[in-house]
Formats: C-alpha cells, sequence, structure tokens
C-alpha cells in the first residue's frame, strides 16, 4: 500500500509538473501585443531658423497641420504667416500635403518620415521629414512659378516646443 501511494503522489507531481511546462510552453508562443503605431505628429524644423511645420496624424490616413514661415514679399517681410493643410495623406511612412494659398504662395510636400539621429522619442531629430517640397507662387499678373527642391525637417525636442497659437 505505501508503494502505491507513492506511485500515485510521484505520478501527481509528474503530472503537475507536465501541466505546469504546457501553460508555460503555451504562454511563450502567444503572440504579444502588435508593437505600437509611430506617431509622427509634432513640430518640425523648417527652412529657416524660427520657422516651422506642425503635422498631426489622424485617423484613416488623415494628415492635418500647418507651416508657419516667415513672409518674403515686400508686403509681409518678417512677418509670420502660417499656412494650413488644404489637403494631407499619411500612408504608413509616405507622407504628402498642399497648404493653402498666402499672399500668392502655397507648398506641395511629397516626401517620407524615418527615424532621425535622435537617440530617445522626444529629441530633437527622432523623426525626420525628408522628400520634394515645391513653392507655388502666383504674382499680381497671375503668372505662377514653381520651384522645387529636396528637403529634410527635423522633429523638434518636445520639452521646448511652444505651444502653437492660431493666428490670422
Amino acid at each position: 500500500m505505501d508503494q502505491v501511494l507513492w506511485i500515485m503522489k510521484r505520478s501527481l507531481s509528474l503530472f503537475a509538473v507536465l501541466c505546469f511546462a504546457m501553460v508555460w510552453a503555451s504562454a511563450q508562443s502567444t503572440p504579444s501585443a502588435a508593437p505600437a503605431k509611430p506617431d509622427y505628429s509634432g513640430m518640425y524644423s523648417f527652412l529657416q531658423d524660427g520657422e516651422f511645420l506642425q503635422l498631426t496624424v489622424e485617423d484613416a490616413g488623415r494628415l492635418t497641420g500647418f507651416i508657419s514661415r516667415f513672409g518674403d514679399l515686400e508686403s509681409d517681410r518678417g512677418a509670420f504667416l502660417d499656412q494650413f493643410f488644404k489637403e494631407g495623406k499619411i500612408d504608413g511612412t509616405r507622407l504628402s500635403f498642399t497648404t493653402e494659398t498666402v499672399h500668392g504662395t502655397w507648398f506641395e510636400f511629397k516626401g517620407s518620415v524615418a527615424r532621425g539621429p535622435g537617440k530617445a522619442p522626444g529629441e530633437e531629430a527622432y523623426y525626420v521629414v525628408k522628400g520634394t517640397l515645391t513653392e507655388h507662387n502666383t504674382d499680381t499678373n497671375k503668372k505662377t512659378t514653381s520651384k522645387s527642391r529636396e528637403v529634410e525637417f527635423k522633429a523638434f525636442p518636445q520639452d521646448q516646443v511652444p505651444a502653437p497659437e492660431k493666428r490670422q
């Protein structure tokens, strides 16, 4: 009888170890939650010091934002001009936008966003936006000229970003 009890206890211990091993193996093979999708929303440098690009990634591939830049016409030289996006799209890392026209000027951008040299989220240049920026200008005679250039805009450090104000 003692031998039967010993065999039963041993079998029960072995059964418990096997159950634990199966549960552990199942937990190891269960895929973890998908990694969080990067949020590229934020402020980025623009063409000159003091100018910036604001990007806001929304649902369903919608991209909103604006460019805040210095005017370069005789009538607005040095004044800040905000040019809100008329249209914007993002698909993975590919993005494009077109701004509203302000003082005869509007911008089109086509490119992508990628990890930059910044070491951690919130650091300067953690993300960079690279691509082709086309500036369109319409003069008083209704003649439009366009100038394209390759650009790279770096994300601003998040702890030093001033709260944007909507200017008219």
